[in-house]
């Protein structure tokens, strides 16, 4: 008795062998990759010039490598005696140094590739002109992709590039985009694609940089403007910022697909909370608005908030920034500075006056003690000496102890400090009064205990002790 052997037939490709319950657009992409993979196998596998040309190409990124090794420690020395340049230079040197391989496989890639095609079969190097091309590419992206300051979008431009340019030298595009834009989900009559929110990212990391550089470039335009004040130039700099970003967010979302005038309702829904639950946030930003329009506290500005003394380092949406002596950075509220009472000690100009009391004995004649101490101040460096300005004694009261004065100057440099100035004209006095002979008296105390006995001299030499009574 025959046996019937029955055979079951294999699968000649990726997609029928996977599952049915796949979505059949993956299962196209899946299938895809499949067989551009079996296309890649097959080079390495075949003998002749292609399968050559890909060892060419491995025996050059191991070439890269070994000359990375023993090129990279004469790089760091040459690197580290560049004491003088600047700071974007070092970075942009230390930015070639990581990239030593990749710069090395183009530089060999592109001569071998030139050298073939002049002595041998132009198809013979076709591969090599491709792994040639690619390289370049990434390098070039490498560099440019340091002008995204965001880290994710930096990630996302690089490798978006980075595939970009390796499918355009594969002559792969056209494949690719057909494959992703297969991918998609779709909500009532919108259409969402793989490619779609690929070309987003894409579309919002380059807008994104562009309106960074832009508000950079107008910021520092601006700057240059002697005609606008400080506080107008941060106003004009903050809505071209605020403009550009906004532009770039829009149309990166409309690079989607979504429809933002269905976003109308959801937006007053969400004014409405932001009233009632971020009113602080609102309120300092409608100040610092509010700050920046009416040039009362500019960048520069040196100015008193209860015990906070220091200057206005730069001016926020939310916050001001003011810097102390001690280094100490503030953030103050923008509400604080427009409900609370500032002093500024620079808003119509720069110069302070600063008022220092001190002493001298009845014995010492005032006229001169007015004189040594105007002199003194004008000893000191930080104080003006110009008309209107200039030093000035007065006698204030006759103390306990001492005649009592106040020494006044100015100075035009409040950013430098105050405690310090002072400390400097009050050490100027201590030296002038000590080569002058002026004292300068502290008064004197007898203390007397009620408690012990006190020792009494009744006149004829004899003493008695005398007990103090309750």
């Amino acid at each position: 008795m025959e046996q019937e052997i029955v055979q079951t037939p294999q699968p000649d490709t990726l997609t029928e062998a996977l599952p049915e319950s796949l979505p059949e657009s993956l299962l196209q992409v899946l299938g895809w990759l499949w067989g551009e993979g079996q296309s890649m196998l097959t080079l390495f596998v075949t003998p002749g010039w292609r399968q050559y040309q890909l060892f060419l190409i491995l025996g050059l990124v191991v070439l890269a490598y070994l000359m990375k090794l023993v090129s990279s420690g004469g790089w760091d020395r040459w690197a580290h005696r560049r004491e003088g340049w600047p700071k974007w230079r070092l970075r942009a040197l230390l930015h070639v140094l990581r990239r030593l391989t990749l710069i090395y496989f183009v530089t060999c890639s592109w001569t071998l590739y030139w050298v073939m095609q002049e002595v041998t079969w132009p198809s013979r190097s076709y591969l090599i002109g491709i792994a040639a091309t690619i390289a370049t590419a990434w390098l070039v992206i490498g560099f440019l992709a340091r002008l995204v300051r965001n880290h994710t979008l930096r990630r996302i431009f690089t490798w978006s590039l980075w595939i970009y340019a390796t499918l355009l030298a594969l002559n792969l595009v056209d494949d690719v985009a057909v494959a992703l834009d297969s991918i998609a989900i779709t909500f009532g009559q919108m259409h969402l694609s793989l490619l779609a929110v690929l070309k987003a990212l894409m579309l919002a990391a380059v807008l994104l940089t562009l309106a960074r550089l832009g508000s950079n470039a107008a910021t520092r335009g601006l700057k240059g403007n002697t005609d606008i004040s400080p506080s107008m130039q941060v106003l004009i700099g903050k809505g071209i910022q605020l403009a550009l970003y906004g532009v770039a967010v829009v149309v990166s979302i409309r690079a989607i697909g979504f429809d933002l005038t269905g976003l109308a309702v959801l937006s007053g829904a969400v004014g409405v909370g932001i009233g009632f639950g971020l009113q602080k946030v609102v309120s300092n930003l409608v100040s610092g608005i509010i700050i920046l329009m009416d040039r009362s506290i500019k960048p520069g500005d040196v100015i008193s908030l209860g015990e906070t003394f220091g200057w206005i380092n730069a001016l926020g949406a939310r916050y001001v920034s003011v810097v102390t002596r001690d280094g100490r950075e503030y953030l103050i509220p923008n509400e604080d500075l427009i409900t609370s009472q500032v002093v500024n000690w620079s808003h119509s100009d720069r110069y302070v006056r600063l008022d220092i009391h001190f002493g001298t004995a009845y014995a010492d004649d005032p006229h001169k003690v007015r004189q040594v101490a105007i002199a003194a101040a004008r000893s000191v460096n930080r104080v003006l000496s110009t008309p209107g300005k200039a030093p000035v004694c007065h006698i204030v009261g006759f103390g306990d102890s001492s005649v009592d004065y106040v020494l006044r100057f100015w100075i035009g440099d409040p950013t430098s400090g105050l405690t310090n100035i002072r400390g400097n004209v009050y050490l100027a006095l201590w030296d002038a009064f000590q080569t002058e002979g002026i004292s300068i008296p502290f008064p004197q105390r007898e203390v007397r205990v009620l408690n012990e006995p006190l020792t009494v001299d009744d006149g004829t030499g004899a003493t008695a002790q005398a007990v103090p009574s309750d």
